[in-house]
């Protein structure tokens, strides 16, 4: 049996835990109560799972492992999280518990990015070199640790969500009925779809190219909510459905887009988009644009385009034919079919827990 703990169990992850749960008994962990995770915007799962309590410090965060200790769990897929003391002290006394630990990584940090892809952090460095295997959200992630950790077990799953193939492979609508069911008039749509909690998210760059780019031909689709939504209401041209969690009316918004535009701190939306083939328009990765590991995701000019001016992503955008949208379009999709199924990211987590029970196995065979 394997234990994996988790703050929470948002929708989009169910599956993920279904599809481990189908080939290993598993049981699956939570620390956020239902306050924290309405507050945070998330729209919470319904898969059954063991709430253990924590205690949050600041940004320390201390959980009851109690329960993960029970002695028919023998392997515990934890938080790569230096903050998360009750992690250090599993990792400290694997020795006395003997359990297999493999961390889960939830993306380099955004914020520390740029410094952290060529000098890691070195509490987060130490807490793999304590583990027995760790997974990755993506591949590139995975490359930056293995030249400082060259561990064999280590693995990436490629980040993604529940809904991928079916989102590939929904039928088209006719977009024009769609418009006119929406009252979206414009010709060319762009989609934003994340929550409004982070200034890094760049809200700024967001309003000012709504302002910039032509109101009778650009229209903008916001899927979202926050503490920090700008106030939409004063332009003609922005269709605002706050949060929206409905696949079908997300389907039929998705389909009316032409392209998904998130100025910076992309996430999982960009896969979700990947799979509608949308082609992801951003803006590059510096100290002024902060960009998820989904970011690697986008290779510009062939499933969308990232841009380091302002002025350039107006010209562009303002200048792009059908043809062009087209082929961004096609290539999206195929890199949502090709790389981001939810399949790919089960089997590799299954992979990685098999060779950890295979070496408890030959370990405990040995002694």
């Amino acid at each position: 049996m394997i234990g994996i703990l988790n703050p929470m169990i948002p929708h989009y992850r169910e599956d993920f835990f279904r599809g481990i749960k189908e080939k290993i008994d598993t049981e699956v962990f939570i620390f956020f109560d239902n306050n924290r995770i309405e507050k945070l915007n998330f729209q919470k799962g319904n898969l059954i799972s063991t709430h253990v309590k924590s205690v949050s410090l600041g940004p320390i965060l201390i959980y009851d492992f109690r329960k993960l200790l029970k002695s028919d769990i023998k392997v515990l897929v934890l938080m790569l999280n230096f903050s998360q003391i009750s992690t250090w002290l599993l990792l400290i006394f694997k020795p006395f518990h003997r359990k297999k630990i493999i961390l889960w990584g939830q993306g380099i940090s955004i914020k520390r990015y740029i410094k952290e892809e060529t000098k890691p952090n070195f509490l987060l460095k130490w807490m793999l070199q304590l583990s027995d295997s760790a997974w990755f959200y993506t591949e590139n992630e995975l490359e930056i640790w293995k030249n400082h950790i060259p561990v064999s077990t280590f693995t990436y799953l490629n980040n993604t969500i529940s809904d991928v193939a079916k989102i590939c492979h929904l039928k088209c609508q006719d977009i024009s009925f769609l418009k006119k069911k929406y009252n979206i008039i414009q010709e060319r749509i762009l989609i934003f779809c994340a929550r409004f909690n982070e200034t890094e998210r760049r809200t700024d760059l967001l309003i000012n190219i709504i302002k910039e780019l032509d109101c009778s031909k650009f229209g903008f689709i916001i899927i979202g909510e926050g503490k920090l939504k700008p106030d939409f209401q004063g332009f003609s041209n922005v269709y605002d459905f706050g949060s929206l969690y409905d696949l079908e009316t997300k389907k039929d918004l998705f389909q009316i887009a032409d392209i998904y535009f998130q100025p910076a701190w992309l996430g999982l939306s960009v896969v979700e988009a990947l799979a509608f083939g949308k082609p992801i328009f951003t803006f590059s990765r510096s100290n002024a644009i902060k960009q998820g590991v989904e970011y690697g995701y986008i290779t510009h000019n062939f499933n969308g385009m990232i841009f380091t001016e302002f002025q350039h992503f107006t010209e562009t955008v303002s200048n792009l034919s059908q043809s062009e949208i087209d082929r961004l379009s096609l290539n999206a999709k195929k890199f949502a079919i090709d790389n981001l199924k939810l399949d790919f990211m089960i089997s590799q987590a299954l992979s990685s827990i098999n060779k950890v029970l295979c070496l408890m196995i030959v370990f405990i065979t040995f002694i």
